[in-house]
């Protein structure tokens, strides 16, 4: 698993590639720290080569996304994959994002 982040002037872009399952989230986590304060900027996900994501993984993206709300900005996910699109809509999680492809 592999999670990057870039930070410009209005906003952050993640990119998330791999499996986020259980083992891989704790050192995901970790990574992705500074988005659970984003002090108003945007944060965008690219989930494009995001294979798969367990609970833990998802438990990262509510994090970010209450930080990120708290903070007065927004979290875009963008090209989630079918099989992760089932997930989110399963969880209802599907109605707490902002999704684009």
């Amino acid at each position: 698993m592999n999670a990057t982040i870039e930070q410009s002037e209005d906003k952050f872009l993640v990119t998330l590639e791999g499996e986020l399952d259980t083992a891989a989230a704790a050192e995901v986590e970790q990574t992705l720290q500074p988005l659970y304060t984003t002090n108003g900027k945007e944060v965008i996900i690219d989930c494009t080569k995001l294979e798969y994501i367990a609970s833990s993984g998802l438990r990262i993206l509510i994090s970010i996304l209450k930080g990120s709300k708290a903070g007065g900005s927004k979290v875009v996910l963008k090209n989630l994959n079918d099989d992760i699109k089932d997930i989110f809509k399963l969880t209802g999680f599907i109605n707490l994002f902002e999704i684009e492809n």
